[in-house]
Parts: structure tokens; C-alpha cells; sequence
């Protein structure tokens, strides 16, 4: 309780600036030892990393990486689906050495606002910054947008060529401080990617920018890109012959649901149904954003759990529906409130006709949901497919 008053910035200071000078002492600054790429922004984090760490394995490099979902030091594979996305600054040191001693030469590591702002990655010279975007998130934490920029500012600062996307609307910002040489992307780069959706361009493209960089030629880049297939909980597939798409993806924030319901939107000839909610203890100032973003281009909208922690989940849900219902939609024909996550999926995939798109949205690839601080077992999928079998019963 105490915690509460206590601010971010003398914690920070006090806590965990120490925590990682003393990280970086046992493990003998191993992220001075290997060029380390940084990648940050509100979306797309989680797929630059893990296409970056293709293009530079197929190209026969020595390579890790640590993101969201997936962490691969050496020859081990580690399943990283719970809700932090940057290791303690201990934890991240041991990898880091870890990944010298195999021999690595290179390191993608994604890194988040709270990472950077936490010290976490303090200690790492990095050799690339990449900031894919910057969007509404984690006020809660941040408390201003300017201060979650601000954060996401400490990896340009400490990069000696800074990637940015010259698309995002704080493009000249993040230009003036980055502190080396600035890199931008989208550029002429014709691609053909298996995976869905103009976002995914885009984060192929900030890939593909920090590998000409490093010094691979267009040619090898672009045949690992057009062979990258994905990961869990990013557009996510079940299959299944019911003539119902049902899709699972991580878009959290208002922007990456925006991006993937107008990426699904095209493709389904029915009815385009989402189901998602929004984190308590989180960022409240997105409920209702998500909610408009919804009700503007999904036709029906189901309103769930998604860790919802202390706060009360009706209260999480009264927020995104009145978002929803400034963009007309309506209770009980277009708009429907089911906490219980798993009814929620039944109910979308049992309104579903052929022709139909579920999309499944807030959790992706994670592994539990948070009931009052504790984490239980989830799984968006085997929830899915779970009810799809209950559908055909």
C-alpha cells in the first residue's frame, strides 16, 4: 500500500539502478561484449524481434534473442508467455553472458517502457535501436504521454544507429534525441509476406532496415522475410471445417486492435465478431478508445475478461461499452457483456455462421489470466477450440 505513494522515479533510482550495476558486475557486462539490438514501441515489438533473429540466422550468424512469447540463448528455447517482457536486469545479464559464452555475436532483445524507464537494460551499449511506433499505452504506469515517450527515448539515447519509423506521428521527436546515426524505414523494399496485414509490412520493414545495417544483402533478407510464418498469438489460425474463421491476436492497445480488425475486415465475406476486453489495474483512459475502435468496424462485440487483477471486472466493462456505444452499438444486437472469458468465446463462436470471422483479442500467446493478483492457467486457444467442438455437438 505504501508502494502507492512512493514515486516510479525514486524507485527506480533507489531499487533498481542498483540492482542492475551489481547484475552487470557479476555477469561481467556481457552486453558490451556483443552487439545487442534493442527493439521498442507500443506495437509490433514481438515480431520485428523474432523476424530479425531469422534473417540473421538463416544467414548463418550467431544469434539470441528475448521477446515477448519466445527466448532462444544459444541452442535453448524458453517459453516466455506470462506479462513481463523484459527479465529482471539479473536475469538478463545471465542470459547475456549465456549468449557470449555460446559464441553469439548478436543479441535481439525486445525491450518495453517499463524496462528502459526501471533500468533493466542499463549496462547494454546497444549497437541498434528500433522504435516501431508509439501509441496510447501504459499511462497507467507512465502517467502522461509524454513521459511514456520520453521512456521509450532511453534506447535512441543509448544506440549508435537509431531505426524509426518516419511514419509515426512523433517521428521529429524521436529524431532529435536519438544520439547516432538515424536510420529510417518504410523504404523501397518490395516484400511478399505469408503473414496478414499492413502492420506486419511495416514491422518487416524495421527488420529488414536493421539487417542491411548489420550487413546482409537485400536478396537474403527478403527470401527470410518471405518465409517467416508467424508466431502464436499474432493472427493466430484455429483451424477447423465449420466454415467460421476463428482468429487469436495480442492487439491490446487501441491502435493494434484498430490494425487487426481492418486487417480481418476484407477478408470476411459475414459478420466480423470481437471479443476482447482490457487489463485492470492498467491503463483506463483506453477502455472506451477500444471500444469505439470496435463498435466502428466489427459488427457484433462481445465485452470479457482479461485480467482484470483487483478492479471489478463490470467496472472494466461498463468503461469499453460505453466507448462502443458512442459509436452506435447497441446492447443486445451488437454489443454483448460476458465476463467469464471462456462463455464468452462459446457465445462468439456459437452466433457464428459460415462466412463469419471470430476474432479472439487482449491475450495471444499468454498463459495465464490474473484473478486478484494471482495467475491462473488460460489459453485463448485451447479455450477456442474447446468450444468449437462443444459448436458442432
Amino acid at each position: 500500500m505504501i508502494r502507492k505513494f512512493i514515486p516510479n522515479r525514486l524507485v527506480n533510482v533507489a531499487k533498481h539502478l542498483p540492482e542492475a550495476i551489481i547484475a552487470n558486475c557479476r555477469y561481467g557486462f556481457a552486453g558490451r561484449k556483443m552487439k545487442v539490438i534493442g527493439v521498442t514501441g507500443s506495437d509490433g515489438k514481438t515480431t520485428t524481434v523474432n523476424m530479425l533473429y531469422k534473417i540473421l540466422k538463416d544467414a548463418g550468424k550467431k544469434v539470441s534473442m528475448i521477446s515477448t512469447i519466445n527466448a532462444t540463448i544459444g541452442n535453448e528455447h524458453f517459453d516466455t508467455g506470462f506479462h513481463v517482457t523484459n527479465p529482471s536486469s539479473s536475469d538478463l545479464q545471465k542470459f547475456l553472458r549465456q549468449s557470449y559464452q555460446n559464441g553469439d555475436e548478436f543479441m535481439v532483445l525486445e525491450v518495453t517502457s517499463h524496462g528502459l524507464d526501471q533500468f533493466r537494460v542499463w549496462g547494454i551499449p546497444f549497437e541498434i535501436g528500433i522504435i516501431t511506433n508509439i501509441t496510447h499505452e501504459h499511462l497507467d504506469y507512465h502517467r502522461t504521454f509524454d513521459k511514456y515517450v520520453q521512456a521509450k527515448c532511453k534506447l535512441i539515447k543509448n544506440s549508435k544507429i537509431a531505426i524509426l519509423n518516419k511514419t509515426d506521428a512523433n517521428f521529429e521527436t524521436l529524431k532529435k534525441v536519438a544520439s547516432g546515426i538515424v536510420i529510417t524505414f518504410p523504404f523501397d523494399f518490395l516484400l511478399k509476406l505469408k503473414v496478414p496485414g499492413k502492420y506486419n509490412i511495416m514491422n518487416a520493414q524495421a527488420a529488414a532496415a536493421a539487417a542491411r545495417v548489420l550487413g546482409l544483402d537485400n536478396n537474403s533478407i527478403r527470401k527470410s522475410l518471405e518465409t517467416f510464418l508467424g508466431l502464436p498469438g499474432r493472427l493466430e489460425e484455429i483451424n477447423n471445417k465449420s466454415g467460421i474463421k476463428v482468429i487469436i491476436d495480442f492487439a491490446h492497445t487501441p491502435n493494434a486492435l484498430e490494425q487487426a480488425l481492418k486487417t480481418l475486415r476484407p477478408d470476411t465475406p459475414g459478420r466480423l465478431i470481437a471479443v476482447f476486453g482490457c487489463a485492470g489495474a492498467r491503463d483506463r483512459a483506453k477502455r472506451p478508445m477500444m471500444g469505439k475502435i470496435a463498435a466502428e468496424i466489427a459488427n457484433v462485440i462481445i465485452l470479457t475478461d482479461e485480467d482484470p487483477r483487483f478492479e471489478d471486472r463490470n467496472t472494466i466493462i461498463e468503461a469499453i461499452a460505453e466507448g462502443a456505444a458512442s459509436a452506435g452499438a447497441k446492447e443486445g444486437l451488437t454489443l454483448f457483456r460476458e465476463p467469464d472469458r471462456t462463455r464468452a468465446i462459446k457465445l462468439a463462436i456459437k452466433m457464428a455462421k459460415m462466412g463469419d470471422t471470430v476474432g479472439i483479442f487482449g491475450k495471444g500467446h499468454e498463459k495465464s489470466m490474473n484473478y486478484l493478483g494471482i495467475e491462473r492457467p488460460w489459453s485463448d486457444q485451447k479455450t477456442a477450440i474447446s468450444a468449437l467442438q462443444d459448436a458442432k455437438q
